[in-house]
């Protein structure tokens, strides 16, 4: 039973407001990370490591010179995507569509994401002035992160093999219920070489320095509230997100009608020391590898592990963990449906369900 009191009421304010931004709201690192989570069900079950090979309508959210390998026969290609994470406390949905320029080596694509956590308890008005609880004053509210990117990408003049270009400028807004707003904008810049094999990916992430303005609007009543429990009043703020670089190599097999494809990303951070399998100060690195294989790109089995990081136990011994993911998919005509089975690596191994779609919408000849 849950004992409501000023001090609870503060809390559950004070809870959304970590839950939404990921303690990224007074410090900067790990700011914006729910772009980090990825799209589609295909990359999730790679362990997200997809930089060299993307070639779909997700590709604008993972690294936008992707779209470019998509051919112009294919048409107009939409994705969807939705998961729940945390046990089914954060929703995560992706919708994207993409369409080729009348230089059929050119491509445009807009991708839209959301992570919120909805039905949050907001109790700083559930008690009147004589001190008595008023179960009506009892509302809800939501903890939300939205994220708009507007994808181009063309085909280069190479010697040999492919190479592709591509660039994203992206809008995000977050909102914390009625109490507090960001705007903010940035820049992506990625590239895609493949040749005979070989597939070799470079994104650079957040190049401009992507930046959060947020400005909050508390109530009297609610500014007394959380004054009387010993809670910080937030005040209007700019929050930076700094660049990342993802490195990616992968290399296709064919036996009969068997491919397996796998590949080895390398994340790198500018953010400070992270907890990664290279950690250091102010880049640390965390290396993703995924695996897939397909029969005549008909069925796709996949697995994937990613995020490792260095775990002390209550001896003192020190581990390494990683974040498992297994994935299947199928494609019939058009149309491609995807699975993945992980989680978010948060130490409870609250293991998700994530599906995703992707629809080809070819022109009529």
């Amino acid at each position: 039973m849950f004992l409501f009191t000023r001090q609870n009421s503060a809390r559950v304010i004070a809870i959304a407001f970590a839950m939404c931004t990921t303690a990224a709201l007074w410090a900067q690192k790990y700011s914006n990370e729910f772009l980090s989570i990825g799209v589609g069900a295909q990359a999730q079950g790679l362990g997200n490591a997809v930089i060299a090979s993307v070639n779909n309508v997700t590709a604008g959210a993972w690294n936008p010179a992707g779209l470019a390998a998509i051919g112009p026969d294919q048409g107009f290609q939409v994705g969807a995507m939705h998961a729940e994470w945390f046990g089914g406390v954060g929703k995560f949905d992706y919708l994207g569509i993409t369409l080729p320029l009348a230089n059929k080596e050119r491509r445009l694509g807009i991708s839209l994401i959301r992570f919120g956590i909805d039905q949050i308890p907001n109790t700083l008005t559930l008690y009147e002035d004589d001190g008595t609880i008023n179960y009506d004053n009892l509302s809800t509210f939501s903890s939300a992160d939205y994220a708009m990117l507007l994808s181009y990408a063309q085909k280069l003049k190479s010697a040999k093999g492919d190479l592709r270009l591509g660039g994203n400028v992206k809008v995000v807004h977050r909102r914390i219920g009625p109490f507090a707003t960001a705007w903010g904008f940035g820049l992506d810049l990625g590239l895609q070489y493949a040749v005979n094999r070989w597939q070799f990916g470079v994104l650079a992430k957040d190049i401009s320095t992507t930046f959060n303005a947020w400005s909050f609007n508390f109530t009297e009543e609610e500014k007394e509230a959380l004054a009387l429990t010993n809670n910080e009043i937030p005040i209007s703020s700019v929050e930076i997100t700094k660049p990342q670089l993802i490195l990616g190599v992968g290399y296709q097999f064919q036996l009969n009608k068997i491919g397996i494809r796998p590949e080895l990303d390398f994340i790198v951070t500018t953010d400070g020391q992270r907890n990664t399998l290279v950690s250091a100060s102010p880049f640390s690195i965390d290396p993703a590898f995924g695996l897939e294989a397909d029969f005549k790109r008909f069925l796709f089995l996949r697995l994937g592990v990613n995020q490792f990081q260095r775990e002390t136990d209550f001896d003192g011994k020190e581990n390494t963990t990683a974040r498992p993911s297994l994935g299947l998919g199928f494609r019939i005509s058009s149309l491609q449906v995807d699975y993945a089975y992980t989680d978010l690596g948060d130490q409870q191994n609250r293991y998700s369900h994530v599906v995703s779609l992707m629809l080809d919408i070819k022109p009529k000849k």
